[in-house]
């Protein structure tokens, strides 16, 4: 469809979808502050004419509505659901496809297949120091790519069917590094991880080729969760509507129509990246990671630099993660015998909660009520081990079961996916079946994401799977009048303030964290519980700090958003996960509701991410100058 960015940028503008902003901006702060405040009002995909100490144009905020999402893919969309549905599932496909739906699964499958074309002389050089030096929050250790493409293969001479492409950030400037080095961060559980493995195991520096810019397609293809073995250059030639262009140069794989393409080595020892300005809304630490030595910077004639800014989710990256769903849809539930439907929570930083509904069948002969969780446990273990979903740290699983009456029919007009999306129902639907001595399922010492630092230590933490099947338990309320009791109660040990986003659930205001006086106050909180009458109708209880974490006057939603980030970004399931009456049988820990999170900020958890007033108020006053901004927005 696109041949390249600036084509789709130009077919943005003309359909009213794209803004140019004329007057030079700062890569300092200054322009990902533009981003922001440009995706938070919806506003349009900007194209900066003049950066700062930079030579070419740059562009973002691409993908940061719905509508251009689907305008952008309107011809391949349909088409690359049509071939991901094939894939998932061919008998159902055959068995209900009709013709059109065939020939277009077909067109697709051939646009999916790489090309050899181009040449190195379709490129200039340029040098890494030319590139928009973007820095998006204060104390990020210096200029990182956002965008890339980052392309591995097993071996120099593999087929480019075994390529890999995936998105990792890549800091171009501060640290340590060299003008001509760039620091690699790549997370656990990815692709790339396998194939620096074989190239150590067989003394070679692996050759990693990075892409920025190109057709939209390119970009979302290097977020796409490809099954391992299959490359992510056949989803771009899918949703691109063409092949992907490439050439081989010194055993480098190039793409033929990025606007850079950045060739390096990786080198035998390591560096210190970092920080950086996270997705979920904090900076994750500096650290040693690999990193390249540059050997080309290539770029085409009038390049345009692509970058995205992330930060507290929603950002333009929960754009991202909305596509890929629309996409994949019926891929994850296929690849997991049991999983009917899975939702990543965004406004909990995605991988931090993941709630899924899935099949409870493994004793059918049993009446409704004596239903507990069986094969749910088993298709928990299997989510935990799937791809992406092998980050989740705290997974919320359901049987559909519990969604149908006795003769099996379904008693909800909501499709799976609608159930594991709403998120307030999903709870309600958990907590009100829960048997907290029996239904929540601890896997400490191992490995998380690698933006999480609620574990204390790079990659290391735990994850809690709590699973409700059965009848309903208990009945949750809502009841202002209920809190405040609690929170006088409550106040000589500390207790500030209380709010309940959700029926069941409370967020109580503690003192500051303090290791040494955590367990006498978890007791203080239970012995307050055990008097309260409403105690087993709220079995979730959240523990902020009533210094930094307020709770907002407005729209309940933003107390609901603020419960997630709160409680899942800021909690390691195995040090951090309390309850009342607690106690351990035959080595399974279990209480009685309710259970407590204590969601405090903690010595080692990491800053929170801000902006000084005068950064946003200057993005501000340039976004209303070039008119994409009122005075009143």
């Amino acid at each position: 469809m696109y041949k390249d960015l600036e084509q789709a940028l130009l077919d943005l503008e003309k359909a009213g979808m794209l803004k140019r902003v004329y007057q030079e901006v700062d890569p300092f702060l200054e322009m990902a502050e533009i981003a922001r405040q440009t995706f938070e009002n919806h506003g349009p995909a900007l194209l900066f004419e003049h950066v700062k100490g930079s030579p070419f144009r740059a562009t973002c905020n691409i993908f940061g509505t719905q509508e251009r999402l689907d305008f952008l893919f309107r011809n391949t969309l349909a088409g690359t659901q049509t071939a991901v549905l094939f894939k998932s599932n061919p008998v159902e496909f055959f068995k209900h496809a009709r013709p059109k739906a065939l020939c277009q699964a077909a067109l697709t499958g051939i646009h999916s297949l790489p090309q050899k074309s181009g040449s190195i002389k379709d490129f200039k050089e340029c040098k890494l120091s030319d590139l928009p030096q973007i820095v998006c929050w204060p104390h990020d250790g210096g200029a990182f790519l956002t965008l890339p493409q980052v392309a591995t293969r097993p071996a120099e001479n593999a087929s480019v069917m075994t390529t890999n492409l995936g998105m990792y950030r890549i800091q171009i400037s501060g640290n340590d590094y060299a003008s001509d080095e760039c620091g690699l961060h790549y997370q656990i559980k990815r692709d790339i991880a396998r194939h620096h493995q074989e190239a150590i195991e067989e003394g070679r520096p692996l050759k990693v080729s990075i892409f920025i810019g190109g057709p939209p397609a390119h970009t979302v293809a290097a977020v796409m969760p490809m099954p391992e073995n299959l490359s992510e250059l056949l989803f771009a030639g899918m949703l691109g509507g063409h092949r992907f262009r490439y050439f081989i140069y010194n055993g480098y794989l190039v793409s033929s129509d990025a606007d850079f393409c950045i060739l390096g080595e990786v080198q035998s020892d390591l560096k210190p990246e970092g920080p950086f300005g996270d997705h979920i809304g904090y900076y994750s630490d500096k650290h040693l990671f690999p990193y390249l030595k540059v050997e080309k910077v290539l770029c085409k004639k009038n390049a345009i630099y692509p970058f995205t800014v992330v930060g507290r989710p929603p950002q333009e990256d929960t754009l991202f993660g909305n596509f890929i769903h629309q996409v994949t849809k019926p891929m994850v539930p296929a690849s997991i015998p049991g999983l009917v439907a899975l939702h990543a929570v965004d406004e909990a930083g995605v991988h931090p909660l993941c709630l899924a509904l899935a099949h409870e069948r493994f004793q059918p002969y049993i009446k409704p009520e004596e239903r507990e969780p069986l094969e749910l446990l088993k298709t928990a273990n299997a989510i935990l081990g799937f791809n992406q979903a092998s980050l989740t740290k705290y997974l919320l699983i359901a049987a559909a079961e519990d969604f149908a009456d006795s003769e099996g029919k379904t008693t909800l007009t909501a499709t799976p996916t609608a159930i594991v999306r709403d998120v307030e129902g999903f709870f309600k639907h958990i907590l009100e079946r829960i048997d907290f001595s029996r239904d929540l399922h601890f896997e400490t010492c191992t490995s998380i994401d690698t933006l999480d630092y609620t574990g204390g230590r790079l990659n290391h933490g735990s994850k809690l799977t709590i699973a409700a099947a059965g009848p309903v338990r208990r009945n949750l309320r809502h009841d202002p009048q209920d809190i405040q009791a609690l929170c006088e109660a409550l106040s000589p040990v500390g207790i500030a303030g209380a709010a309940s986003p959700m029926p069941g659930v409370i967020m109580l205001q503690g003192p500051a964290y303090d290791a040494s006086s955590r367990d006498a106050l978890i007791a203080q909180l239970n012995e307050a519980l055990g008097r309260w009458p409403f105690r087993k109708n709220y079995p979730w209880i959240t523990l902020v700090d009533s210094a930094t974490d307020t709770f907002p006057s407005g729209a309940a939603q933003n107390t609901l958003r603020d419960f997630l980030w709160f409680t899942f970004t800021r909690s390691d399931p195995a040090k951090d996960v309390f309850g009342y009456n607690e106690r351990t049988h035959e080595k399974h820990w279990g209480c009685d509701a309710p259970m407590i999170v204590d969601a405090r900020i903690k010595p080692h958890h990491q800053k929170a991410l801000t902006l000084s007033d005068d950064i946003r108020n200057r993005a501000r006053q340039i976004l209303i100058e070039e008119n994409i901004l009122t005075e009143d927005r």
